[in-house]
């Protein structure tokens, strides 16, 4: 019966999606990652699934085509006019990660090895891109057996970030109940919508309406991007990324392509099957071994993306219990980060107009921090620093 490719994709996407499902009810605090990743390894491991049921499923095959054309995607969710609103955000949340990766580098490096640092850098700065990425080299260079470090960091990442993310947001809407009070509160000039409406601005030609059209565009962008790489030391995710960036500067993709084609879910589940795919031949006994790897990159990767949010929000005058949290969005990106603002500003506010106030406040440095570690600057890192493996 397993044999049948349907029924091992059914089998594998439910997993995905009582992942989805959990995450929804616990509010994000529970990964769907975690619970697909440790979905598929139990009855793997204890024969229920056979060891091979990925390769039957063929969905796999289809992610792996896919993934070019999701960091496409990716160039074209920030506009620049959001990018240029929320500058002070970019910096700190790029702040966070830069530190963070220096500090990996040296003392995992020394502790470890210099690809263990590697393979835990580009997964950290968040996303299942970057971790795609890192797996694909370290299984190219004969360190398989790293593998289930990136994929446990992803998966254990936000379980980490979003409490403390939550603590600082929490003590910084308190601050501003204080202020709010004195009457020397200022709110933020800029918000999420401007980057929207000027996105929303742009002029869109009848042939970009056509939905097979517009799906057309970004695997081409895609496919050059995959040429690029193989005749270039660039790799194609560094290509992809930008062709889908300057693509949406351009107005030859429109803003958040793939959603616009219908094809996002379907790419990301199909890519998530390639993220299971690189625990398959995972063992309990490398989980354990790599164990005291994990933790310790989880760690002080947590603790540097603290320490550069707090330097640059000092740097660029913000307070750092609203700076902190932006850096610390590369842990759990969207929806952690939507997820958060609402529940400080509910939990906090005294009153409806107060509760908006403090939403509207957090919310585009949260989401802005979010899309520029999990979208570029993971995807940057992972596509440079495996190249040096």
């Amino acid at each position: 019966m397993l044999s049948n490719p349907l029924i091992s994709t059914v089998l594998i996407f439910s997993l995905i999606a009582f992942g989805e499902w959990l995450s929804i009810i616990s509010r994000a605090r529970i990964p769907m990652l975690l619970t697909a990743m440790t979905g598929f390894l139990v009855p793997v491991w204890t024969g229920a699934f056979p060891d091979d049921i990925l390769g039957r499923s063929q969905f796999a095959a289809l992610g792996a085509i896919l993934i070019g054309s999701a960091i496409v995607h990716m160039g074209t969710l920030i506009p620049f006019s959001l990018l240029r609103s929320q500058l002070k955000a970019v910096l700190i949340a790029l702040g966070g990660i830069i530190v963070s990766g220096v500090i990996i580098l040296i003392i995992i490096s020394i502790v470890f090895d210099y690809a263990t640092a590697v393979a835990g850098i580009g997964p950290l700065s968040g996303g299942v891109i970057a971790l795609i990425i890192t797996s694909e080299e370290l299984a190219a260079i004969g360190r398989s057996s790293l593998v289930v470090i990136p994929a446990l960091i992803v998966a254990f990442q936000g379980v980490l970030g979003m409490p403390i993310a939550l603590n600082f947001m929490r003590k910084y809407a308190l601050k501003m109940q204080k202020q709010l009070d004195a009457g020397t509160f200022i709110p933020m000039s800029s918000s999420m919508k401007q980057g929207e409406e000027a996105a929303s601005n742009q002029l869109i030609s009848p042939l970009k309406t056509n939905i097979t059209l517009k799906l057309f565009y970004v695997f081409l962008g895609a496919g050059l991007g995959v040429f690029l790489g193989e005749i270039t030391p660039i790799h194609y995710s560094l290509w992809c990324l930008a062709i889908g960036v300057i693509g949406l500067k351009l107005g030859m993709f429109e803003s958040r392509s793939l959603e616009k084609a219908n094809s996002f879910s379907i790419t990301m589940v199909a890519i998530i099957f390639v993220v299971i795919g690189t625990m398959a031949d995972v063992t309990p006994e490398e989980v354990l071994q790599n164990l005291p790897r994990i933790l310790t990159i989880l760690l002080i990767g947590t603790i540097g993306i603290m320490l550069g949010g707090y330097i640059v929000s000092k740097i660029v005058k913000w307070d750092p219990l609203k700076g902190m949290p932006v850096a610390l969005t590369a842990l759990f990106g969207f929806p952690g980060d939507y997820i958060l603002c609402e529940e400080v500003s509910r939990s906090v506010a005294r009153n409806k107009e107060e509760e908006k106030l403090i939403f509207n406040e957090l919310l585009a440095p949260m989401v802005i921090g979010g899309f520029t570690t999990v979208t570029v600057a993971s995807v940057i890192i992972a596509g440079l620093l495996v190249q040096t493996l």
